[in-house]
Formats: structure tokens, C-alpha cells, sequence
């Protein structure tokens, strides 16, 4: 059995950019530590639109442009894109990633999950959206969430989400 890390939108528009925060800057230096002593193999996803962004049901709801395909705050961030080139990455255009779910529950019949652990931006949308989908495609593999390792839109929200995940029986870490 094998255990996975799936590192959730840690682009510049997410961190620096266009919808950073202070909390989702502060998180950088945990994920790289993560990654560096993760014993297993690591996915990330992309948050990735298209130039019509505003014009879509997301951008509608949020309307400001962000990981916009091809720009600097699309980009995985400088800390943590030396370890990105090397693992399996996966463009997302909504917040959870059927593709993501779909390609890992084909490894998990090949090989079976025993563990999969999210980390990322932003708890509250993008994290608690790819731990729910990966509940449902693999409800025997322990899906986890490193709460120290995530930033929602706010202090608050990130709370919030984490409470739900919780419910749901995803685990709930802090290391």
C-alpha cells in the first residue's frame, strides 16, 4: 500500500498574487518541509482558467482574475516548483478535480492507496472541494487534511472548513 501528497494550488496568485494573504505566504515554508520529508509519491493541481474568466460561473461569483493559463500567477511558487517538475501535475478548472479522483482511484485498483494527505490553498474552497471528491472515489483510503500545511480566504473560513472535513471523516492533522 502506498500513501500520497496532493498539494492543492500553491500558485503565486494564490500566495503573493492576486488573492494572496498573509496566512497563504506563512504556509510556503511548512509545505516545502511536507514535501522534503514525504514518504510517498506527490501530485500537485493547478488552478487553471482560460482569458474569459469574468465571463464564466466562477468568475461571476469571484470576480477577479486569477491563474490565468500561461502567467506568472499561474505559476507553482519559486519554493515549491523544483519538486512540481518532478511530480505529477494536473491542471484544474473548478475548484475540485474529477481528473485528479478519476486518475488516482485507476492507481488505487493497480495499486492500492492506503493514504492520502492534502495540503494547500485555500482550505475553505480548493482543499475541502479535492478531500470531498477523494472521499467519494475512494471511501476506504484514509484521506487527510494537514491543517498546518493549508490557508483558507480567512483565518476563519479556514476553521470553518476544517470543522466540515472533520464531519466528513477526513482527518484532521496539524504537523
Amino acid at each position: 500500500m502506498k500513501n500520497l501528497l496532493v498539494v492543492v494550488d500553491m500558485q503565486n496568485d494564490f500566495i503573493n498574487g492576486a488573492l494572496g494573504s498573509p496566512e497563504a505566504v506563512a504556509i510556503v515554508p511548512s509545505v516545502r518541509e511536507k514535501i522534503e520529508a514525504f514518504q510517498g509519491c506527490v501530485w500537485f493541481t493547478r488552478d487553471t482558467h482560460a482569458e474569459d474568466y469574468l465571463d464564466t460561473q466562477e468568475g461571476k461569483h469571484l470576480p477577479i482574475r486569477h491563474c490565468i493559463k500561461d502567467t506568472e500567477g499561474w505559476q507553482i511558487c519559486d519554493a515549491l516548483l523544483p519538486f512540481a517538475e518532478h511530480a505529477s501535475v494536473i491542471d484544474k478548472p473548478s475548484f475540485g478535480s474529477v481528473e485528479l479522483c478519476e486518475t488516482l482511484a485507476r492507481e488505487h485498483q493497480a495499486d492500492p492507496i492506503e493514504k492520502i494527505v492534502l495540503v494547500g490553498l485555500c482550505t475553505d474552497i480548493c482543499v475541502i472541494s479535492n478531500a470531498m471528491l477523494l472521499k467519494a472515489y475512494l471511501p476506504e483510503t484514509v484521506i487527510a487534511v494537514d491543517a498546518a500545511c493549508c490557508a483558507g480566504v480567512t483565518p476563519e473560513s479556514h476553521e470553518r472548513a476544517l470543522q466540515a472535513m472533520a464531519s466528513c471523516q477526513i482527518v484532521i492533522e496539524n504537523t
